[in-house]
């Protein structure tokens, strides 16, 4: 079980570090790195649009940040015959896995890239 909660742990800390900067990575938003003013020159504070949809609906961003943290647990705590290695590796992915999916589904429930 310990190394379950070590898996699940570390790749939700990853998760939560990286967030932001997946954000940009996907929408070319401006979001920055935590330390680094974090959403201070997202193109939310443009008074045109595009704004980015994770940033511009906590719906959005927090579904989709939510949804990752539920798949990683699932791979982590499923009661699979993996070994810790596995699981990590697992878990890891559903980050830019699960992340992209659900950025490129919220992107274009928003229109994101209609407007650009």
């Amino acid at each position: 079980m310990r190394t379950k909660i070590l898996v699940f742990v570390a790749a939700a800390a990853l998760t939560m570090t990286l967030f932001i900067n997946f954000c940009n990575l996907v929408y070319q938003c401006g979001c920055q790195s935590w330390w680094a003013g974090a959403a201070d020159h997202c193109n939310i504070h443009a008074a045109q649009p595009p704004h980015c949809p994770w940033c511009a609906s906590s719906l959005a961003g927090n579904s989709s940040f939510g949804l990752v943290l539920v798949v990683q647990a699932l791979v982590a705590f499923m009661p699979w015959r993996w070994g810790g290695l596995r699981r990590l590796a697992l878990a890891l992915a559903a980050f830019p896995l699960v992340g992209g999916l659900m950025a490129l589904l919220w992107g274009r429930y928003a229109g994101y890239w209609r407007a650009v």
